[in-house]
């Protein structure tokens, strides 16, 4: 394995990405961002690609160039976006953007880093799901997509494993995102219910989500694969009191 750590991140420019970015720059990782928007923010280390993942062709374009320019040796799939609708509401539109972010970006982005992942027989990819996954209200076309990414990471972890590739997923609960509060506001009765309803009695950070990161990044956890972690303060257990 070559000492260059080289890690793709989607959605580095705020919220959980941003903290994984700036956790994994501190590490000396070299960081390639992907996202909407440019980050507030710049490091030596840190190169921004920007495109929208909900464009299949654009993400794919992004991957191959990726691949071309950078030895590839981490993929943090962090980007998602939650769409929030009752059943009666939900479109096949709502499911099919979804899919793409969730799914097929990082199916986009891991077939163009394989080849040099194989190379080099090492490779750390990481998927973020959700707590939601499990079941959630409103959720429809999230929780399904984000269900998948755990169904794929294990098919993924069973056929990279010979590689040196383990595959891993986090999974959040809530989280004090600019995504987590354009559901619910910062502050609110809302927000404060919900913190009531988890077992360790508060929000999650970005770093909470970030240290569960680095462990299945670690080169060192070449043992751990195809496990998904929550991140969730206990609320994928249960909250129910009798």
């Amino acid at each position: 394995m070559s000492e260059r750590l080289v890690a793709v991140v989607t959605g580095g420019s705020a919220g959980i990405g941003a903290d994984i970015c700036r956790r994994m720059l501190d590490d000396g990782y070299e960081v390639v961002s992907l996202a909407r928007r440019a980050p507030e923010w710049s490091h030596s280390r840190l190169t921004h690609i920007q495109v929208d993942l909900l464009d299949a062709a654009a993400t794919e374009e992004a991957a191959r160039g990726i691949a071309r320019d950078f030895p590839v040796t981490h993929l943090v799939h962090n980007a998602g976006v939650i769409w929030p609708k009752l059943l009666p509401e939900v479109t096949q539109e709502d499911l099919h953007g979804l899919t793409r972010i969730h799914l097929g970006a990082a199916l986009a982005l891991m077939q163009a880093a394989l080849p040099g992942m194989q190379a080099r027989g090492f490779g750390r990819v990481v998927l973020m799901s959700s707590r939601g996954a499990l079941g959630l209200a409103t959720r429809t076309a999230y929780s399904a997509t984000k269900a998948g990414m755990i169904g794929m990471a294990r098919t993924w972890a069973l056929e990279l494993a010979p590689h040196g590739i383990t595959v891993n997923v986090v999974a959040p609960g809530p989280v004090q995102t600019d995504m987590f509060h354009d559901v619910i506001p910062a502050g609110s009765e809302r927000e404060q219910a919900l913190a009531a309803s988890i077992p360790v009695r508060r929000i999650g950070r970005p770093e909470d989500v970030t240290r569960a990161v680095m462990f299945f990044a670690d080169p060192a956890n070449g043992f751990v694969t195809g496990q998904t972690l929550y991140v969730c303060g206990g609320a994928s257990i249960g909250t129910v009191v009798i």
